[in-house]
């Protein structure tokens, strides 16, 4: 391959001790986590010590010649803004790591104006997870309009995973309305296996507004590797909003338990549905302009020893 690769979800942490919905979510070993209420496979039994760093994700990176990666964030993995703001130091041109505020209750809009001034240029909102039992959190609530206010101010970009299908895809046609140079990634591809995805994909029809595919082989794990579906449902967003709107990215870690980090976009590469330009663009063009990305490192092909 003669062209870069950035990754635009990925998630980073030193150990997970948090309750979603009131359910616990801790590490175990072995790769394991207790996950409300039952033991999940969280890593690949390998990393045994539950440690998802950023040097074991860089030796997967280097290894599948990925240049750079976007660290996004998940209430199932506790907020990892102190760690990560250490991983954006250490490693500025291999990492882009958004912070995450809390906005399942009040506060959040303190919380981004410590972030920001912390250096962070991004914040997530895992927007599916404000479906709350107690009561549902909007998106465009007073606080949180303030907040993607002053994102837009201060050219922070907004990094969000939505509820399936069409639930709050007018939340986020509101917040483009008011702040329509707020850059938007959105991610999970729609959640595309779930009915009304085109929903969320067609956002991508505004000019600041990228959909990215983090987590595509988990969702269509079923099928498994080549992912025929997955590279069907690509070229239909494209035929939607043009593939210059899409950005490949893996879901590293918790996609790698099921296949390699390399295979999580070496079925694009091998696909004959996408053009030879299509696959630069998605691969890591499209994420190096929007994320502005400009000292994406070259990586050598490392043969393996079955070669």
């Amino acid at each position: 391959m003669d062209y870069r690769i950035v990754d635009a979800h990925a998630h980073l942490w030193l150990h997970q001790d948090t309750e979603v919905d009131g359910m616990k979510i801790k590490t175990m070993e072995g790769g394991k986590s207790l996950f409300m209420g039952e033991v999940r496979q969280m890593l690949p039994p390998f990393m045994v010590d539950g440690r998802n760093t950023a040097e074991i994700f860089l030796s997967n990176m280097d290894y599948a010649q990925v240049s750079a990666a976007v660290i996004t964030q998940e209430y199932i993995d506790g907020l990892q803004n102190d760690y990560l703001e250490q991983v954006q130091q250490r490693y500025p041109d291999r990492f882009l790591c958004c912070g995450m505020v809390d906005a399942r209750k009040p506060g959040c809009f303190p919380h981004a104006e410590e972030l920001i001034e912390k250096g962070f240029k991004a914040i997530k909102i895992p927007a599916q997870r404000l479906l709350l039992s107690e009561g549902r959190v909007y998106l465009t609530s007073d606080e949180m309009m303030r907040m993607f206010h002053l994102m837009e101010e201060k050219d922070i970009l907004l990094s969000v995973d939505l509820a399936d299908g069409a639930e709050q895809v007018g939340e986020i046609e509101e917040i483009i309305a008011e702040c329509p140079r707020l850059r938007i990634a959105i991610g999970h591809f729609g959640m595309v296996t779930r009915p009304q995805w085109q929903e969320q994909i067609k956002l991508a029809r505004h000019e600041r507004v990228r959909i990215e595919s983090g987590g595509i082989t988990w969702l269509f794990n079923d099928e498994f590797y080549p992912f025929r579906g997955a590279m069907v449902a690509i070229k239909e967003a494209a035929s939607l909003v043009g593939m210059e709107k899409l950005m490949w990215g893996s879901d590293y870690p918790r996609t790698i338990a099921a296949i390699t980090y390399r295979m999580s976009y070496d079925f694009i590469v091998k696909s004959d549905l996408m053009t030879e330009e299509e696959k630069i663009l998605f691969l890591g063009e499209n994420a190096r302009s929007f994320y502005r990305l400009n000292n994406l490192v070259e990586l050598p092909y490392i043969k393996n020893m079955s070669e």
